[in-house]
């Protein structure tokens, strides 16, 4: 069982890598995520060379030209699940994450995710325009939902300064909710997706 942490923002002075890795400084603690076969992932967008969507044939073909297209849909394919980490721009989500989930189709097809947003109303318009966007390919969202606020939830100095994070105990228990969701969505769905593998390669053969 492969997790993705998906860090959805590039902006300079984003807080995103250090909601990530206190995503995995959580999980790790749990029995559950501690079994051999799960394995928790950070995947940064601002290390992932991908332009503003430009494949000519739409993502639900599967057909990409682009070098960088490719190395993404493997990448992506290679997950059972994934927590997406993502700040709130203007109500909603940065286009950064929304064009890498454009990107592709079928990879995402089939799967769970789990959300941990922040902003200053703890990004929870940002985790709802995610939802939907979601599910029009095909993932599942686990109804726990950390949302973190940069008022209460970090300890800044200023304006440019990301801060320090320092998560409410309420936001770890729905983190640890959170994940304990995503691993049995997760396993159930792989197992749903094995059983349609089969099916096509037996009705192909």
């Amino acid at each position: 069982m492969r997790i993705a942490i998906i860090i959805g923002s590039i902006r300079p002075g984003r807080r995103g890598p250090s909601v990530a890795q206190w995503v995995v400084d959580v999980l790790d603690t749990q029995t559950e995520m501690q079994d051999s076969e799960v394995t928790l992932h950070v995947v940064d967008l601002a290390a992932i060379d991908l332009p503003q969507l430009c494949e000519p044939a739409p993502p639900m073909t599967g057909i990409y030209q682009h070098g960088s297209t490719r190395e993404w849909s493997a990448l992506i394919a290679s997950f059972d699940a994934y927590i997406f980490v993502t700040p709130e721009y203007n109500h909603s989500l940065p286009s950064v994450l929304k064009n890498a989930i454009d990107h592709l189709y079928t990879e995402w097809n089939d799967k769970v995710a789990g959300i941990v947003s922040y902003g200053v109303a703890g990004g929870v318009r940002a985790g709802e325009h995610l939802r939907q966007i979601l599910a029009e390919v095909k993932v599942a969202t686990v109804r726990s939902h950390v949302a973190l606020s940069v008022f209460e939830d970090f300890v800044a100095e200023g304006p440019m300064d990301p801060g320090e994070l320092v998560p409410r105990p309420n936001h770890k228990e729905a983190l640890i909710a959170l994940g304990a969701q995503v691993l049995n969505w997760g396993r159930a769905l792989r197992s749903l997706r094995e059983e349609a593998d089969a099916v096509t390669k037996a009705s192909s053969g």
